[in-house]
């Protein structure tokens, strides 16, 4: 597969790699994340042509009266929101298997329909891969010092202060990852969301099953999502905030995962030295920390002055640039709790041979870098790692700052210095 060539105004993303591999691996790859977070102008770097099935009915009605005349163009032929015609599904598979070629589709989806709709999976067939909103890195706030990769090699850590400030961070948080809103002030980029998320409300949560859903009820839990972000909320808890029922509020948040507006980071489960029963429930998240802020109305400055709850905001910013800095490692992201109180922001794990680290998330100050620190030293006494082993770093992640190695082996390093 040639290597991407950007068209003017576009910013580079860590999915290509991804999208590249797999389109030299397989007949088709799906490009999965939230409207709105560059997935079709990603996918245009790399497609000779296209069919927008966003953009007029008429694509759409072609498509039910003849698929192969869409399907035929062209390759890589993306295929953008195909979800709005489920049936391309199958017909995509049936293309792949009567072709037998590498790299002939490029999908692009902002919902996950229904299973009968992909029940024939299109295994061997198709790979996905997963777009969030730019991290830091891709948006040009963070210099990528402090790599991912190289402390799962068990390097040291060590970055040079950057130029990022504090008040940068926080406008960040704002105005999140969002390629359409880059250049746009904080303020104005929050006017965006409020409407992106009514939007989610009215239409799109209807729109990813065909099941009405109450308006009111979506938004109120989106809300409830929002003052328990970074939080093992559960059911129940959502219920009681929101003043919905228990099982709406499962089904409200399901399709809210199925558009990818919200998500969750699962509880890590290693082997302990103690007896001390280990939490099972997830890590509630945005896709996107800017969307936390839109659902409270919490600009720059409200945030500024309300630190217990930025700092939410930001592990919710770690939290996003963590899950794309992993995946280009191989690896996937959890939390850690126990019933004693014992916690990790993060863990960090490679698939391939188990090797991890763990992330605690201030915003700074000593003595909360040093309680974190402790934190950390206890959970490295608290896991069995006869299996896993050791953890190759363990990492306190602020908002500013140098990135240094302590004497008693914990990592501190700013969001900004953080890679892939």
């Amino acid at each position: 597969m040639t290597s991407v060539a950007p068209t003017p105004g576009y910013r580079h993303r860590l999915a290509e790699a991804s999208i590249a591999s797999s389109l030299d691996a397989v007949g088709a790859v799906v490009v999965e994340g939230p409207r709105a977070c560059g997935k079709t102008w990603t996918a245009r770097q790399f497609a000779a042509s296209e069919v927008l099935f966003d953009g007029s009915d008429e694509q759409r009605l072609a498509f039910a009266v003849d698929p192969s005349r869409i399907l035929d163009g062209p390759t890589p032929r993306l295929l953008d929101e195909w979800h709005l015609v489920p049936t391309t599904w199958n017909a995509m598979r049936r293309a792949c298997d009567d072709r037998r070629d590498k790299g002939i589709f490029l999908l692009t989806g902002s919902a996950v329909p229904p299973d009968d709709i992909t029940r024939h999976s299109g295994a061997g067939r198709v790979r996905r891969v997963r777009m969030r909103t730019m991290t830091l890195v891709e948006s040009g706030h963070s210099t990528g010092e402090v790599s991912i990769a190289s402390m799962l090699r068990g390097e040291p850590v060590s970055a040079a202060k950057p130029a990022v400030a504090f008040e940068d961070v926080v406008e960040c948080a704002v105005r999140g990852g969002w390629p359409g809103l880059a250049d746009l002030s904080p303020t104005a980029a929050q006017d965006n969301l409020s409407a992106y998320l009514d939007e989610i409300a009215r239409t799109d949560v209807a729109r990813v099953d065909e099941v009405r859903r109450d308006r009111a009820g979506v938004s109120a839990l989106i809300r409830s999502l929002a003052r328990n972000v970074a939080s093992e909320a559960g059911y129940s808890t959502l219920a009681d905030d929101a003043d919905l029922d228990r099982a709406t509020v499962k089904a409200y948040l399901e399709a809210l995962e199925r558009l990818f507006v919200a998500e969750h980071a699962p509880a890590w489960q290693p082997r302990l030295m103690s007896r001390v029963p280990l939490r099972q429930a997830p890590k509630r998240f945005f896709v996107d920390p800017s969307l936390a802020a839109a659902a409270l109305e919490s600009g720059v400055e409200r945030l500024r002055s309300e630190l217990n709850y930025f700092g939410l905001v930001f592990e919710n910013l770690v939290m996003r640039d963590l899950q794309v800095y992993a995946d280009a490692s191989g690896a996937g992201v959890h939390h850690y709790r126990d019933k004693s109180g014992l916690e990790a922001d993060a863990i960090v794990q490679r698939r391939s041979d188990g090797a991890w680290l763990a992330i605690e998330t201030k915003l700074g100050g000593i003595e909360a870098i040093d309680r974190a620190a402790e934190s950390l030293l206890r959970l490295q006494r608290t896991v069995d790692t006869s299996r896993i082993g050791p953890p190759t770093q363990l990492l306190v992640l602020t908002s500013t700052g140098y990135g240094y190695q302590r004497p008693d082996g914990v990592a501190v390093a700013p969001i900004t210095t953080l890679g892939p």
